[in-house]
Protein backbone atom coordinates (compact mmCIF):
# COMPACT_ATOMS: atom_id res chain seq x y z
CA UNK A 1 0.00 0.00 0.00
CA UNK A 2 1.04 3.24 -0.29
CA UNK A 3 1.26 5.91 2.65
CA UNK A 4 1.26 9.46 2.16
CA UNK A 5 1.73 11.77 5.27
CA UNK A 6 2.54 16.36 5.47
CA UNK A 7 4.84 16.32 8.65
CA UNK A 8 5.75 19.45 10.74
CA UNK A 9 8.26 20.18 13.45
CA UNK A 10 6.79 21.33 16.68
CA UNK A 11 8.67 22.69 20.07
CA UNK A 12 7.71 21.03 23.85
CA UNK A 13 6.27 24.31 24.73
CA UNK A 14 4.48 24.48 21.07
CA UNK A 15 2.69 20.77 21.71
CA UNK A 16 2.14 21.69 24.92
CA UNK A 17 0.37 24.42 23.62
CA UNK A 18 -1.62 22.84 21.08
CA UNK A 19 -2.85 20.04 23.39
CA UNK A 20 -4.75 22.67 25.28
CA UNK A 21 -5.90 24.30 21.98
CA UNK A 22 -6.68 22.10 19.65
CA UNK A 23 -8.79 22.32 17.02
CA UNK A 24 -10.13 18.95 17.00
CA UNK A 25 -13.98 17.84 18.21
CA UNK A 26 -12.35 14.91 20.22
CA UNK A 27 -10.46 14.12 22.52
CA UNK A 28 -7.32 12.21 21.85
CA UNK A 29 -6.40 8.49 21.67
CA UNK A 30 -3.45 8.60 24.05
CA UNK A 31 -0.68 5.80 22.94
CA UNK A 32 3.17 5.03 24.31
CA UNK A 33 5.34 3.72 21.59
CA UNK A 34 8.63 2.04 21.68
CA UNK A 35 9.63 1.54 18.03
CA UNK A 36 13.05 -0.31 17.38
CA UNK A 37 15.02 0.38 14.10
CA UNK A 38 17.09 -2.49 12.77
CA UNK A 39 20.13 -2.08 10.41
CA UNK A 40 23.03 -4.11 9.31
CA UNK A 41 25.97 -2.59 11.11
CA UNK A 42 27.36 -1.10 7.68
CA UNK A 43 23.99 0.35 7.27
CA UNK A 44 23.19 -1.52 3.90
CA UNK A 45 19.47 -0.19 4.24
CA UNK A 46 19.85 2.93 4.87
CA UNK A 47 22.15 3.05 2.09
CA UNK A 48 19.20 1.81 -0.30
CA UNK A 49 16.50 3.88 1.14
CA UNK A 50 15.02 1.00 3.43
CA UNK A 51 13.78 1.32 6.71
CA UNK A 52 13.35 -1.07 8.94
CA UNK A 53 11.56 -1.12 12.24
CA UNK A 54 9.55 -2.96 14.97
CA UNK A 55 6.89 -0.79 16.99
CA UNK A 56 5.19 -1.32 20.25
CA UNK A 57 2.40 0.19 21.63
CA UNK A 58 1.73 -2.47 25.04
CA UNK A 59 1.12 -6.13 24.06
CA UNK A 60 1.01 -5.11 20.69
CA UNK A 61 3.83 -5.65 18.27
CA UNK A 62 3.79 -4.20 14.03
CA UNK A 63 7.49 -4.83 11.54
CA UNK A 64 7.08 -2.26 9.26
CA UNK A 65 9.41 -2.02 6.44
CA UNK A 66 9.29 1.39 4.26
CA UNK A 67 10.98 2.27 0.97
CA UNK A 68 11.56 6.03 -0.01
CA UNK A 69 11.58 7.53 -2.74
CA UNK A 70 14.02 9.93 -1.59
CA UNK A 71 12.11 12.90 -2.98
CA UNK A 72 10.25 13.83 -0.18
CA UNK A 73 10.29 17.61 1.83
CA UNK A 74 6.97 17.91 3.87
CA UNK A 75 4.87 15.74 2.33
CA UNK A 76 6.61 11.77 2.58
CA UNK A 77 5.44 9.01 -0.39
CA UNK A 78 6.38 5.79 0.64
CA UNK A 79 5.72 2.20 -0.39
CA UNK A 80 5.46 0.13 2.86
CA UNK A 81 4.99 -3.38 4.54
CA UNK A 82 3.39 -4.30 7.86
CA UNK A 83 3.49 -7.71 9.75
CA UNK A 84 2.05 -8.36 13.46
CA UNK A 85 4.80 -9.78 15.87
CA UNK A 86 4.56 -11.47 19.25
CA UNK A 87 8.30 -10.33 19.84
CA UNK A 88 11.16 -7.75 19.20
CA UNK A 89 13.09 -9.77 16.91
CA UNK A 90 12.41 -9.43 12.96
CA UNK A 91 10.92 -12.17 10.93
CA UNK A 92 11.78 -12.68 7.21
CA UNK A 93 9.42 -15.17 5.79
CA UNK A 94 7.81 -12.86 3.84
CA UNK A 95 9.73 -13.50 -0.30
CA UNK A 96 9.15 -10.01 -1.14
CA UNK A 97 10.11 -8.52 1.87
CA UNK A 98 13.21 -11.12 1.76
CA UNK A 99 13.98 -9.56 -1.92
CA UNK A 100 13.91 -6.25 -1.14
CA UNK A 101 16.50 -6.96 1.87
CA UNK A 102 18.86 -8.72 -0.78
CA UNK A 103 20.15 -10.71 1.77
CA UNK A 104 20.62 -8.08 4.83
CA UNK A 105 18.49 -9.96 6.99
CA UNK A 106 20.61 -12.33 8.99
CA UNK A 107 22.76 -9.13 9.72
CA UNK A 108 20.03 -7.27 11.01
CA UNK A 109 20.74 -5.60 14.48
CA UNK A 110 18.59 -2.88 16.83
CA UNK A 111 20.79 0.10 15.99
CA UNK A 112 18.65 2.91 17.94
CA UNK A 113 15.08 3.35 19.56
CA UNK A 114 12.43 6.05 19.48
CA UNK A 115 10.16 6.77 22.66
CA UNK A 116 7.01 8.53 21.97
CA UNK A 117 3.51 9.49 23.59
CA UNK A 118 1.83 9.66 20.83
CA UNK A 119 -1.79 11.49 20.85
CA UNK A 120 -4.45 10.22 18.10
CA UNK A 121 -7.25 12.22 16.37
CA UNK A 122 -9.66 11.14 13.58
CA UNK A 123 -10.60 14.91 12.05
CA UNK A 124 -12.86 15.73 9.33
CA UNK A 125 -12.30 18.78 7.88
CA UNK A 126 -13.63 20.03 4.39
CA UNK A 127 -15.35 16.54 4.27
CA UNK A 128 -11.56 15.20 3.93
CA UNK A 129 -10.80 12.42 6.47
CA UNK A 130 -7.37 12.95 8.19
CA UNK A 131 -5.88 11.25 10.69
CA UNK A 132 -3.80 13.68 13.50
CA UNK A 133 -0.72 12.04 15.29
CA UNK A 134 0.96 14.04 17.73
CA UNK A 135 4.17 12.14 18.90
CA UNK A 136 5.79 13.51 22.06
CA UNK A 137 9.42 11.86 23.08
CA UNK A 138 12.95 11.19 22.32
CA UNK A 139 15.45 9.50 20.27
CA UNK A 140 17.80 6.93 21.59
CA UNK A 141 20.92 5.64 19.78
CA UNK A 142 23.90 4.31 22.19
CA UNK A 143 24.68 6.94 24.87
CA UNK A 144 23.01 10.13 22.91
CA UNK A 145 19.53 11.19 22.41
CA UNK A 146 17.69 13.64 21.42
CA UNK A 147 14.01 15.12 21.93
CA UNK A 148 11.60 14.37 19.36
CA UNK A 149 7.94 16.74 18.52
CA UNK A 150 6.38 16.18 15.39
CA UNK A 151 2.75 16.24 14.20
CA UNK A 152 2.14 14.14 11.54
CA UNK A 153 -0.97 14.63 9.05
CA UNK A 154 -2.56 11.36 7.02
CA UNK A 155 -5.32 11.80 4.49
CA UNK A 156 -7.60 9.45 4.27
CA UNK A 157 -10.25 10.34 2.52
CA UNK A 158 -11.24 13.38 0.47
CA UNK A 159 -9.59 16.08 -1.01
CA UNK A 160 -5.31 16.76 -0.41
CA UNK A 161 -6.23 20.99 -0.05
CA UNK A 162 -7.92 19.96 3.85
CA UNK A 163 -4.93 18.41 4.89
CA UNK A 164 -2.80 21.63 4.28
CA UNK A 165 -5.89 23.55 5.45
CA UNK A 166 -5.28 22.09 8.54
CA UNK A 167 -1.58 22.52 8.97
CA UNK A 168 -2.36 26.28 8.38
CA UNK A 169 -4.73 25.81 11.66
CA UNK A 170 -2.05 24.38 13.66
CA UNK A 171 0.28 26.95 13.02
CA UNK A 172 -2.05 29.71 13.81
CA UNK A 173 -2.09 27.80 17.64
CA UNK A 174 1.21 27.20 17.68
CA UNK A 175 4.63 27.32 15.25
CA UNK A 176 4.89 24.61 13.24
CA UNK A 177 7.53 24.20 10.75
CA UNK A 178 8.04 22.10 7.25
CA UNK A 179 9.61 18.48 8.76
CA UNK A 180 11.99 16.89 6.29
CA UNK A 181 13.12 14.21 8.99
CA UNK A 182 11.59 10.89 9.15
CA UNK A 183 12.14 9.34 13.01
CA UNK A 184 14.66 6.54 11.18
CA UNK A 185 16.44 9.73 9.22
CA UNK A 186 16.68 11.24 13.09
CA UNK A 187 18.23 8.37 14.78
CA UNK A 188 21.03 7.50 12.12
CA UNK A 189 21.90 11.90 12.35
CA UNK A 190 22.33 11.03 16.10
CA UNK A 191 24.38 8.06 15.23
CA UNK A 192 26.50 10.04 12.88
CA UNK A 193 28.77 13.08 13.24
CA UNK A 194 27.43 16.13 13.63
CA UNK A 195 26.14 17.64 11.03
CA UNK A 196 26.58 20.85 9.25
CA UNK A 197 26.30 22.07 6.03
CA UNK A 198 24.01 20.28 3.73
CA UNK A 199 25.03 20.41 0.08
CA UNK A 200 22.23 20.02 -2.96
CA UNK A 201 21.34 16.10 -4.02
CA UNK A 202 19.81 15.03 -7.01
CA UNK A 203 16.15 14.23 -7.69
CA UNK A 204 15.05 10.74 -8.28
CA UNK A 205 13.83 11.96 -11.65
CA UNK A 206 13.17 9.43 -14.49
CA UNK A 207 13.01 9.92 -18.35
CA UNK A 208 9.25 8.45 -18.20
CA UNK A 209 7.08 10.73 -15.82
CA UNK A 210 5.84 13.99 -16.93
CA UNK A 211 7.78 16.93 -16.68
CA UNK A 212 5.53 18.45 -13.45
CA UNK A 213 6.51 15.74 -11.64
CA UNK A 214 10.52 15.95 -12.72
CA UNK A 215 9.18 19.90 -11.39
CA UNK A 216 7.62 18.57 -7.86
CA UNK A 217 10.60 15.49 -7.15
CA UNK A 218 13.03 18.28 -7.67
CA UNK A 219 11.47 20.94 -5.97
CA UNK A 220 11.01 18.85 -2.87
CA UNK A 221 14.77 18.24 -3.05
CA UNK A 222 15.26 21.70 -3.08
CA UNK A 223 13.15 22.28 -0.06
CA UNK A 224 15.10 19.09 2.12
CA UNK A 225 18.29 21.30 1.11
CA UNK A 226 16.78 24.52 2.46
CA UNK A 227 15.05 23.03 5.77
CA UNK A 228 18.04 20.62 7.03
CA UNK A 229 20.40 23.95 6.64
CA UNK A 230 17.86 26.34 7.96
CA UNK A 231 17.99 23.83 11.06
CA UNK A 232 21.78 23.79 11.45
CA UNK A 233 21.64 27.37 11.20
CA UNK A 234 19.57 27.35 14.62
CA UNK A 235 22.48 26.17 16.29
CA UNK A 236 25.47 26.89 14.74
CA UNK A 237 26.32 30.40 12.95
CA UNK A 238 28.20 28.78 10.00
CA UNK A 239 29.01 31.04 7.65
CA UNK A 240 28.77 27.74 4.99
CA UNK A 241 25.51 26.47 6.27
CA UNK A 242 24.41 29.99 5.50
CA UNK A 243 25.38 29.70 1.91
CA UNK A 244 23.98 26.48 1.41
CA UNK A 245 20.60 27.81 2.90
CA UNK A 246 20.86 30.37 -0.15
CA UNK A 247 21.95 28.03 -2.68
CA UNK A 248 18.74 25.55 -1.53
CA UNK A 249 16.97 28.93 -2.61
CA UNK A 250 18.83 29.90 -5.36
CA UNK A 251 17.93 26.22 -6.92
CA UNK A 252 14.24 26.63 -5.85
CA UNK A 253 14.17 29.91 -7.72
CA UNK A 254 15.87 29.08 -10.77
CA UNK A 255 13.34 25.54 -10.92
CA UNK A 256 10.80 27.92 -11.02
CA UNK A 257 11.87 30.11 -13.20
CA UNK A 258 12.88 27.20 -15.91
CA UNK A 259 9.53 25.89 -15.30
CA UNK A 260 7.30 28.69 -15.66
CA UNK A 261 5.66 27.83 -18.59
CA UNK A 262 4.02 24.59 -17.16
CA UNK A 263 2.21 26.69 -14.49
CA UNK A 264 0.23 29.58 -15.90
CA UNK A 265 -1.78 31.19 -13.08
CA UNK A 266 -1.56 33.18 -10.31
CA UNK A 267 -0.16 30.91 -7.46
CA UNK A 268 2.90 29.95 -9.01
CA UNK A 269 3.97 33.95 -9.75
CA UNK A 270 2.95 34.33 -5.89
CA UNK A 271 5.01 31.70 -4.84
CA UNK A 272 8.00 33.04 -7.04
CA UNK A 273 7.95 36.70 -5.12
CA UNK A 274 7.94 35.09 -2.07
CA UNK A 275 10.85 32.95 -2.87
CA UNK A 276 12.46 36.06 -4.09
CA UNK A 277 12.05 38.00 -0.96
CA UNK A 278 13.12 35.33 0.88
CA UNK A 279 16.43 35.33 -0.78
CA UNK A 280 17.01 38.68 -0.16
CA UNK A 281 16.57 38.41 3.38
CA UNK A 282 19.63 36.36 3.71
CA UNK A 283 21.84 38.86 1.29
CA UNK A 284 23.41 40.92 4.53
CA UNK A 285 24.60 38.26 6.34
CA UNK A 286 25.68 36.91 3.54
CA UNK A 287 27.96 39.94 2.56
CA UNK A 288 29.10 40.44 5.97
CA UNK A 289 30.60 36.62 6.10
CA UNK A 290 31.96 37.16 2.58
CA UNK A 291 33.92 40.65 3.69
CA UNK A 292 35.07 39.15 6.93
CA UNK A 293 36.92 36.65 5.60
CA UNK A 294 38.83 39.79 3.04
CA UNK A 295 39.60 41.87 5.84
CA UNK A 296 43.00 42.38 6.91
CA UNK A 297 42.32 45.53 9.23
CA UNK A 298 41.64 44.72 12.71
CA UNK A 299 39.22 47.27 13.30
CA UNK A 300 37.23 46.79 9.69
CA UNK A 301 36.99 42.95 11.17
CA UNK A 302 36.06 43.75 14.60
CA UNK A 303 33.22 46.15 13.13
CA UNK A 304 32.36 43.59 10.58
CA UNK A 305 31.93 41.15 13.69
CA UNK A 306 29.88 43.14 15.37
CA UNK A 307 27.80 43.55 12.54
CA UNK A 308 27.38 40.08 11.67
CA UNK A 309 25.95 39.06 14.78
CA UNK A 310 23.58 41.70 14.06
CA UNK A 311 22.68 40.41 10.71
CA UNK A 312 22.22 36.77 11.92
CA UNK A 313 19.67 37.25 14.41
CA UNK A 314 17.72 39.52 12.12
CA UNK A 315 17.74 36.41 9.96
CA UNK A 316 17.27 33.88 12.65
CA UNK A 317 13.99 36.29 13.53
CA UNK A 318 12.77 36.51 9.47
CA UNK A 319 13.38 32.37 9.10
CA UNK A 320 11.14 31.80 12.11
CA UNK A 321 8.54 34.18 11.13
CA UNK A 322 4.76 33.50 10.24
CA UNK A 323 5.57 34.37 6.66
CA UNK A 324 8.15 31.77 6.02
CA UNK A 325 6.35 28.89 8.12
CA UNK A 326 3.33 29.75 5.91
CA UNK A 327 5.59 29.97 2.61
CA UNK A 328 7.27 26.54 3.06
CA UNK A 329 3.41 25.16 4.02
CA UNK A 330 2.40 26.68 0.66
CA UNK A 331 5.87 25.47 -1.49
CA UNK A 332 4.76 21.80 -0.33
CA UNK A 333 0.88 21.98 -1.05
CA UNK A 334 1.88 23.22 -4.41
CA UNK A 335 4.58 20.59 -4.57
CA UNK A 336 2.29 17.99 -3.66
CA UNK A 337 0.02 18.38 -6.43
CA UNK A 338 1.78 16.95 -8.38
CA UNK A 339 4.18 14.31 -6.50
CA UNK A 340 3.57 10.66 -7.08
CA UNK A 341 5.19 7.58 -5.65
CA UNK A 342 6.18 6.56 -9.13
CA UNK A 343 6.22 7.45 -12.89
CA UNK A 344 2.12 8.97 -13.07
CA UNK A 345 0.19 9.46 -16.67
CA UNK A 346 1.92 12.27 -18.66
CA UNK A 347 0.41 15.69 -17.84
CA UNK A 348 1.84 17.69 -20.49
CA UNK A 349 5.48 17.13 -21.91
CA UNK A 350 7.75 14.18 -21.03
CA UNK A 351 10.48 15.35 -18.49
CA UNK A 352 13.35 14.49 -20.69
CA UNK A 353 11.79 16.36 -23.77
CA UNK A 354 10.73 19.11 -21.34
CA UNK A 355 14.60 19.30 -20.21
CA UNK A 356 16.08 19.45 -23.51
CA UNK A 357 14.10 22.34 -24.52
CA UNK A 358 14.86 24.21 -21.27
CA UNK A 359 18.53 23.12 -21.86
CA UNK A 360 18.38 24.89 -25.34
CA UNK A 361 16.57 27.69 -24.23
CA UNK A 362 19.40 28.46 -21.64
CA UNK A 363 22.29 27.01 -23.93
CA UNK A 364 21.20 30.13 -26.56
CA UNK A 365 21.30 32.80 -24.16
CA UNK A 366 24.87 31.70 -22.40
CA UNK A 367 26.55 30.81 -25.38
CA UNK A 368 26.26 33.37 -28.00
CA UNK A 369 26.98 36.40 -29.07
CA UNK A 370 29.39 37.28 -25.51
CA UNK A 371 32.06 39.90 -25.98
CA UNK A 372 32.87 39.48 -22.02
CA UNK A 373 36.06 42.19 -22.13
CA UNK A 374 34.02 45.05 -24.56
CA UNK A 375 30.92 44.62 -22.63
CA UNK A 376 29.61 46.75 -19.21
CA UNK A 377 28.89 44.99 -16.14
CA UNK A 378 24.70 45.19 -16.65
CA UNK A 379 25.92 42.67 -19.62
CA UNK A 380 27.78 40.47 -17.49
CA UNK A 381 25.84 40.09 -14.37
CA UNK A 382 22.86 39.42 -17.11
CA UNK A 383 25.35 36.80 -18.56
CA UNK A 384 26.03 35.39 -14.98
CA UNK A 385 22.12 34.94 -14.35
CA UNK A 386 21.95 32.83 -17.13
CA UNK A 387 24.98 30.92 -16.46
CA UNK A 388 24.16 30.06 -13.47
CA UNK A 389 20.64 28.94 -14.22
CA UNK A 390 21.71 27.23 -17.05
CA UNK A 391 24.14 25.14 -14.13
CA UNK A 392 21.13 24.43 -12.17
CA UNK A 393 19.14 22.89 -14.79
CA UNK A 394 22.31 21.05 -15.85
CA UNK A 395 22.17 19.42 -12.29
CA UNK A 396 18.32 19.12 -11.92
CA UNK A 397 17.88 17.07 -15.45
CA UNK A 398 21.23 14.73 -15.30
CA UNK A 399 19.14 12.13 -14.18
CA UNK A 400 17.41 12.32 -17.35
CA UNK A 401 20.68 11.65 -19.58
CA UNK A 402 22.35 8.05 -18.55
CA UNK A 403 23.72 7.37 -21.58
CA UNK A 404 27.36 6.51 -21.56
CA UNK A 405 28.23 9.74 -23.88
CA UNK A 406 26.07 12.01 -22.00
CA UNK A 407 27.06 11.19 -18.97
CA UNK A 408 30.87 11.67 -19.60
CA UNK A 409 29.91 14.91 -21.70
CA UNK A 410 27.67 16.39 -18.64
CA UNK A 411 30.64 16.10 -16.85
CA UNK A 412 32.76 18.12 -18.70
CA UNK A 413 30.23 20.33 -19.08
CA UNK A 414 29.62 20.98 -15.58
CA UNK A 415 33.20 21.53 -15.06
CA UNK A 416 33.54 24.34 -17.49
CA UNK A 417 30.13 25.69 -16.21
CA UNK A 418 31.94 26.07 -12.67
CA UNK A 419 35.22 27.82 -14.50
CA UNK A 420 32.67 30.19 -15.82
CA UNK A 421 30.42 31.12 -12.91
CA UNK A 422 33.83 31.60 -10.82
CA UNK A 423 35.40 34.46 -13.43
CA UNK A 424 31.58 35.88 -13.51
CA UNK A 425 31.51 35.52 -9.49
CA UNK A 426 34.48 37.76 -9.29
CA UNK A 427 33.41 40.07 -11.87
CA UNK A 428 30.05 40.81 -9.83
CA UNK A 429 31.86 41.52 -6.61
CA UNK A 430 34.34 43.69 -7.92
CA UNK A 431 31.15 45.51 -9.58
CA UNK A 432 29.01 45.55 -6.64
CA UNK A 433 31.51 46.17 -4.22
CA UNK A 434 31.09 49.89 -3.58
CA UNK A 435 27.08 49.78 -3.70
CA UNK A 436 27.80 46.47 -0.61
CA UNK A 437 29.71 48.91 1.39
CA UNK A 438 27.80 51.56 1.27
CA UNK A 439 24.57 49.88 2.11
CA UNK A 440 26.71 48.43 5.38
CA UNK A 441 28.15 52.25 6.05
CA UNK A 442 31.31 51.19 5.64
CA UNK A 443 32.41 53.39 2.27
CA UNK A 444 35.82 54.92 3.25
CA UNK A 445 36.32 53.50 6.13
CA UNK A 446 40.07 52.19 6.61
CA UNK A 447 40.45 48.76 5.01
CA UNK A 448 37.75 48.42 2.92
CA UNK A 449 39.80 49.68 -0.03
CA UNK A 450 42.21 46.20 0.46
CA UNK A 451 38.76 44.04 0.50
CA UNK A 452 38.92 43.84 -3.27
CA UNK A 453 42.62 44.95 -4.15
CA UNK A 454 43.49 41.47 -5.09
CA UNK A 455 40.92 41.95 -8.00
CA UNK A 456 42.63 43.02 -11.41
CA UNK A 457 39.55 44.25 -13.64
CA UNK A 458 41.52 43.50 -16.93
CA UNK A 459 43.07 40.00 -15.98
CA UNK A 460 39.62 39.09 -14.43
CA UNK A 461 38.19 39.98 -18.05
CA UNK A 462 40.79 37.76 -19.80
CA UNK A 463 40.42 34.57 -17.97
CA UNK A 464 36.12 35.00 -18.21
CA UNK A 465 36.51 35.25 -21.84
CA UNK A 466 38.59 32.16 -21.60
CA UNK A 467 36.37 30.28 -19.44
CA UNK A 468 33.77 31.51 -21.59
CA UNK A 469 35.31 29.88 -24.90
CA UNK A 470 36.49 27.05 -23.16
CA UNK A 471 32.71 26.20 -22.08
CA UNK A 472 31.40 26.69 -26.11
CA UNK A 473 33.61 24.84 -27.11
CA UNK A 474 32.02 21.87 -25.19
CA UNK A 475 29.50 19.87 -27.32
CA UNK A 476 25.87 19.86 -25.37
CA UNK A 477 24.99 16.49 -23.65
CA UNK A 478 21.11 16.94 -23.98
CA UNK A 479 21.46 16.46 -27.92
CA UNK A 480 23.96 13.52 -28.04
CA UNK A 481 22.51 11.55 -30.73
Amino acid sequence: MQEVEFKLELSQSGARSLLKNAPFVSPPTILQQKSIYFDTNAWDLAKRGLSFRIRGSGNQRMQTVKASDGAAAGSFVREEWEQPLIADAPVIDDPQIAALLAGAGPQLVPLFEVHVTRHRWNVTASEAQIEVCLDIGKVVAADREAPLCEIELERKAGQPAALFDLARKIDLITPARLGVLSKRERGYRLLAAAQGAVKASPAPLTSKMSATTAFARTAAVCIRQFRLNEMALSWSRDAEVLHQVRVALRRLRSLFSICKSLFQHSRFDHLREELAWLAAETGQARNIDVLIDRARDEELAARLKAMRGDAYRALEATLSSARVRSLMIDVDEFISNWMTAGAMPMHGPSARNFASTALDRLWKKVSCGHRLIDEDDAARHRLRIAAKKLRYAAEFFEPLYRRKIEMKRHRRFIAAMAGLQDRLGDLNDLAVAPDMLSSLGLLGMAGTEDLFRAYDKAELLRRAAEAHETLVDNKVFWRSR
